[in-house]
């Protein structure tokens, strides 16, 4: 019937659509517990978990600077983009500690050196547009800019927790020189943004005594 209100109980729409979502919440790790990709139990305090989140961290900070980035019509947002997917790869290797993972888990999750390269490229190509840099900066440039120099400070961060791992045996040597090599071009991305838009770049002036 044309109309009809149903009621909340079996049989409802409401309800079947709620069978079929997934939930967001799984209560697993309410104990303070969760699990790596070889499926072993670590206290959420584990230096695995805690890079998991700095790496996470990290691309939502390059997630904010894509998008005023991109208001401003940069066309490196596209690398940004790439970027954000690499971290995705990074925190597969890192949540597959190589303690416990088996071949298959290795295969899957392996870290190429590829993407330091593509780095470095793209760090020689902005470094030759830019004027020489003779003292501090600060960060600073405009939105974009700054933005990308908050990325830079929580990539550092990140790489601090990833490098215990990787001196552990732990994780592949290649995030880590990833994660390096990733501040470095967030250090002249962000100061090939403050020229692109014409901003200043703020130095560093030594307080008066």
């Amino acid at each position: 019937m044309a109309g009809r209100r149903w009621r909340s109980g079996a049989g409802s729409p409401d309800r079947a659509a709620a069978e079929r979502a997934p939930r967001i919440y799984t209560r697993t790790g309410d104990s303070g517990f969760s699990s790596t990709f070889t499926g072993e139990r670590r206290p959420k305090g584990d230096r695995i978990f805690e890079a998991l989140g700095a790496t996470d961290e990290l691309s939502s900070a390059i997630g904010l600077a894509g998008e005023f980035s991109s208001e401003k019509g940069h066309t490196f947002v596209d690398q940004l983009h790439k970027v954000q997917c690499m971290l995705q790869d990074v925190g597969s290797n890192l949540a597959t500690p190589l303690s416990s993972a088996r071949e298959a888990h290795r295969k899957r999750t392996s870290f190429s050196e590829k993407p330091v390269l593509e780095l470095e490229q793209w760090i020689d190509s902005y470094s030759e547009q830019l004027p020489p840099l003779r003292t501090f900066i600060l960060p600073s440039g405009g939105r974009s800019s700054a933005a990308l120099h908050f990325s830079r400070a929580v990539c550092r961060r990140a790489e601090r927790c990833v490098v215990p791992l990787v001196q552990a045996g732990e994780a592949d040597p290649n995030v880590a020189k990833y994660l390096n090599r990733l501040s470095d071009y967030l250090f002249v991305l962000a100061r090939y943004a403050a020229m692109k838009e014409g901003k200043e770049e703020k130095i560093y002036i030594k307080p008066e005594p």
